[in-house]
């Protein structure tokens, strides 16, 4: 890993991106070792359905600068977000957007994954509410693949997070986002 991994959530409200840039940041500075983390968030006036972005830092030294500068990944949910922060990404980086709320595909310099997140939380798992668990398993590949943290460390935040009770759906959700990932290409331009 470099001194500094940034990543994005973005979407609206009641997608739970608050909650999935939490678990990235306590599962890299309680479950990795020798990680620094910085989660950041804002969000609109409405509680659902108004804008939600919600950021974490990793480095390996001590965080300085809490705010992204350029995210190595985005993970975006909304096409209002994509149109927003899609161009912000790191040049090179990873973009993952998800295909049902976001249509049209943008033109950045990054590896872009058009995901099935929000039908993989719907059509496999059987509740929108866990499309952020999907989408941590998708965090869980990349922050893998960039040798940033382990996937476990993402799994053991999400169930010491999670109610009581859900556990088994939250991991599932987890699990398929990671398969999804990780057997998906993206599209660079």
């Amino acid at each position: 890993m470099s001194d500094r991994f940034e990543i994005r959530f973005a979407g609206s409200g009641g997608q739970g991106v608050i909650l999935a840039s939490v678990v990235v940041g306590e599962a890299v500075s309680l479950y990795a070792d020798g990680l620094f983390a910085v989660q950041t968030q804002s969000y609109g006036p409405e509680a659902r359905g108004g804008s939600s972005k919600a950021e974490v830092v990793i480095s390996s030294e001590p965080i300085d600068y809490p705010m992204p500068v350029q995210p190595n990944l985005q993970v975006i949910l909304t096409s209002q977000a994509c149109e927003k922060y899609a161009a912000e990404t790191k040049p090179g980086g990873r973009l993952i957007i998800d295909d049902f709320y976001v249509k049209d595909i943008p033109e950045v310099d990054a590896n872009i994954y058009h995901l099935p997140i929000v039908k993989t939380a719907r059509d496999v798992i059987g509740r929108e509410l866990v499309t952020n668990m999907v989408s941590l398993g998708m965090v869980a590949r990349v922050l893998e693949l960039e040798k940033v943290a382990e996937p476990e460390a993402i799994r053991k935040a999400i169930l010491s997070r999670v109610p009581k009770g859900t556990e088994e759906m939250n991991g599932k959700a987890f699990d398929e986002g990671y398969k999804v990932f990780k057997n998906s290409q993206s599209l660079h331009f």
